[in-house]
């Protein structure tokens, strides 16, 4: 490729990811691939992590695809977002939709089985223990009104 050629998006797991940056910055674009998770992809792709996306060839950009999906079959299971399924007990990685839609499930099952954390989930106040006296206000701001002179 010549310096000018430069692809502006690649695609994978139906994501397009900016092809003008850092291939490990460009794969924290999918959902549920960080910035230590983009590193030990492209690791295992055998690709630099610092090279442009857009400017791979289109093999290095395959085994960069091929190393997302084989991604929780060749780490650790403590590397991996979802280390113990709820209902399979294996060790998943989930990317993308996938995650999205299992968060949605996990907070439904909290509710549905009405434990503290569903609880304040269904009525919108924070649920992993922060202050609530003074933030996390929602509504209407009430103020002090002046006295008329």
């Amino acid at each position: 490729m010549d310096e000018e050629e430069i692809k502006y998006f690649v695609r994978i797991r139906n994501t397009d990811l900016d092809g003008t940056k850092a291939v490990q910055i460009a794969l924290t674009g999918i959902k549920g691939i960080g910035p230590h998770t983009s590193r030990t992809i492209s690791r295992l792709a055998a690709v630099d992590a610092r090279a442009i996306m857009g400017k791979l060839d289109d093999d290095s950009v395959a085994r960069i695809a091929d190393a997302v999906e084989a991604y929780t079959a060749t780490v650790p299971p403590w590397m991996v977002n979802r280390p113990k399924d709820i209902y399979t007990g294996e060790s998943k990685h989930l990317l993308g939709n996938d995650l999205v839609m299992m968060q949605e499930e996990d907070i439904n099952r909290m509710r549905k089985i009405r434990c503290y954390r569903g609880i304040r989930h269904e009525t919108g106040q924070k649920v992993r223990g922060q202050r609530t006296k003074s933030t996390g206000r929602t509504g209407t701001t009430v103020g002090v009104k002046r006295k008329k002179a």
